[in-house]
């Protein structure tokens, strides 16, 4: 992992998995005897991507031990079942978390709501010089995939907080972190998040990514437009964007409604005459 050519992220991706492998009772075995029944009997703190991050790494560990011939037979074990992101980030978690929170996660909670931005790999790494004011624009040059390189609208909101943070600089990171020449890391801002949220009192399920699913379902609600949301949240799968089509609640409720709405009743010709 170390001298591979690997994104940061997945570097990340893998620390993590092995930071949860290392407390199970096979972190002790040898991985010619650990068997698909040792594998699928662990279980891991947090929800179902947690440990599949767990057992994505143990995949990968296989594979190369596979490559290196220190091993014949890879054990063929089933990942959790996720069911995704069904939690938003809106109006009243952000003024719940907004009243507890510290910077620069107060900041963030909204620029992630108003943009649709991937934290980690877009928000924290955003530079000066890539942030458009005549145009209202964010540029995000790098991402998660090639239809996620985008120029992001940026709401009233969103402008003011970037023109502060931006103010007397033309180039550099937006959100600076304290040690010289670095932007803000993940787990600075995973501790504020994780004390703003138990603070707000907000379900520990509640991300700060449910933020990204709250903008794609707010704006696809109110324009109907798949696309421009597709493209303003850099997915180039239209089956990763569905995911933001919910069944607007209301619709369904006035049409439930006026089906039980009594009819006026039309009186005949001879209650008429009378």
């Amino acid at each position: 992992m170390e001298t591979g050519r690997l994104e940061a992220d997945s570097r990340r991706y893998y620390r993590n998995g092995w930071r949860l492998l290392e407390q199970t009772k096979i972190a002790g075995m040898r991985m010619d005897q650990i068997t698909k029944d040792e594998v699928e009997k662990l279980q891991f703190p947090g929800s179902a991507s947690n440990g599949n991050n767990a057992l994505r790494t143990l995949r990968r560990m296989y594979s190369k031990a596979k490559e290196h011939k220190m091993i014949f037979e890879v054990p063929d074990f089933a990942l959790f079942k996720e069911h995704g992101r069904s939690l938003r980030l809106n109006d009243e978690a952000e003024r719940r978390l907004s009243a507890v929170a510290d910077q620069p996660l107060k900041d963030i909670i909204v620029v992630m709501r108003d943009t649709g931005m991937r934290n980690a790999r877009e928000l924290y790494c955003m530079r000066v010089e890539n942030v458009d004011f005549d145009a209202g624009t964010i540029f995000t040059p790098d991402s998660k995939t090639e239809s996620g390189r985008r120029f992001i609208p940026m709401s009233s909101r969103v402008k003011q907080i970037l023109e502060a943070r931006c103010e007397g600089r033309s180039e550099g990171w937006v959100w600076m972190s304290r040690y010289k020449g670095k932007h803000i890391g993940e787990g600075m801002v995973y501790r504020q998040w994780a004390r703003a949220r138990q603070a707000a009192e907000l379900p520990r399920e509640l991300v700060l990514y449910c933020a990204r699913h709250d903008f794609g379902s707010f704006v696809l609600a109110k324009t109907g437009n798949l696309k421009a949301v597709m493209n303003a949240m850099g997915h180039g799968d239209v089956r990763s964007a569905m995911v933001y089509q919910h069944p607007e609640g209301e619709i369904i409720r006035n049409a439930l409604n006026a089906r039980h709405i009594p009819r006026p009743t039309v009186p005949d010709d001879n209650q008429a005459s009378a």
